[in-house]
């Protein structure tokens, strides 16, 4: 097991500048992922709803890794400021569910980490944590309160969604597996014996 006590402080953001840089790449970011779930949701493209995900979250799993590599984004009043109401995300988490119904649950562990207790899981739920998230820092950026944005995103990232974006990635990647790889014993004989014996 690595020594953690002797691994160097996450890279700080320095100034204004980059403050601003990083908070307008990941509100960019944040809207492509919210765009490309609620294009999932409206279910145009059921066929397409698996790739499409997992492109989604590997996309913005990279974003969150990025702001979880960088020192701490710290509020200058060290409190959150009220950009208004939480965005209602019941009819995106019925949409979601009902393009993965049959695919939707899944077995998750509470915390890998520090326990081995089972519980169930739902992309639709996940994916619905992720744009909660997201869209409450962009209402923070659409205002203007950048450094507040920046650590919305931080903070949720590692306390929350971040962990559900992870768990939907593995989830997503598992599911594209079995639809890929797994195939009939009999048509796989079938396709054999046709390339053996053309």
């Amino acid at each position: 097991m690595p020594d953690l006590t002797s691994m160097q402080p996450p890279p700080r953001v320095g100034g204004d500048a980059d403050l601003a840089e990083l908070a307008g790449l990941t509100a960019s970011e944040a809207r492509h992922f919210i765009a490309a779930i609620t294009e999932i949701a409206s279910g145009s493209a059921p066929d397409a709803a698996l790739p499409l995900a997992l492109l989604a979250t590997a996309d913005i799993l990279t974003t969150g890794a990025r702001l979880g590599a960088i020192q701490d984004i710290v509020l200058d009043e060290r409190y959150e400021p009220d950009d208004g109401d939480d965005t209602d995300l019941a009819a995106l988490r019925a949409a979601l569910a009902n393009v993965f119904e049959g695919l939707d649950e899944y077995a998750d562990l509470v915390d890998p980490v520090t326990s081995t207790e089972l519980t169930t899981g739902s992309l639709a739920t996940d994916f619905s944590v992720i744009v909660g998230a997201l869209d409450h820092g962009l209402k923070h950026f659409a205002r203007g309160n950048q450094v507040e944005a920046l650590w919305w995103w931080q903070f949720s990232y590692l306390s929350d969604w971040g962990e559900r974006a992870a768990m939907a990635l593995r989830v997503l990647h598992g599911l594209l597996a079995h639809v890929r790889l797994d195939a009939d014993d009999d048509l796989v004989a079938e396709a054999e014996f046709d390339a053996l014996h053309p």
